[in-house]
């Protein structure tokens, strides 16, 4: 068994939607990143690599290479997850938080469970994506950025 953890946040400006655990969330904000900025999968594939000790994502997907520009993040997680089989594991099971004013997410987390169930090649009772506020601290609470954590479990195949 191997765990690992991950880590991301993004800066929030004004635009027409966010990408979000592989799914699009209407609002008033746009992620300000490289790739898409999906947070929650760039902490999924930090969490997977972690736990494989297979470096992080700036590592194999850098922010200042062209081919990257835009890219949608489950392609990012595709890949990690053909790292983590090669290197003998599954996924027993992910947990993953997203921390953000701003948008508001609570009727989007069942879809996002699908699409990194989907992704993680797992049940999607296997999967939990769960969201809280900053309440009005920080940069976060003040509707500059968002951050999301990940863990993941891994099992020998």
């Amino acid at each position: 068994m191997r765990i690992g953890h991950g880590f991301d946040s993004h800066r929030l400006e004004a635009g027409d939607g966010v990408q979000l655990g592989g799914v699009h969330i209407p609002c008033a904000y746009r992620i300000v990143a490289h790739s898409d900025g999906d947070a929650i999968i760039h902490a999924l594939c930090d969490a997977l690599l972690g736990a494989i000790r297979g470096g992080d994502i700036g590592k194999l997907f850098p922010d200042n290479d062209p081919q990257f520009k835009g890219i949608d993040s489950r392609r990012l997680l595709d890949e990690v997850m053909r790292r983590v089989r090669a290197a003998g594991y599954q996924v027993v099971n992910a947990d993953l938080t997203l921390i953000a004013q701003a948008p508001r997410v609570s009727a989007h987390t069942a879809a996002m469970c699908e699409q990194l169930a989907a992704g993680l090649g797992v049940a999607v009772e296997d999967v939990n994506v769960k969201a809280t506020t900053n309440e009005g601290m920080d940069a976060i609470g003040r509707k500059e950025g968002l951050a999301a954590h990940a863990v993941v479990l891994l099992s020998a195949t």
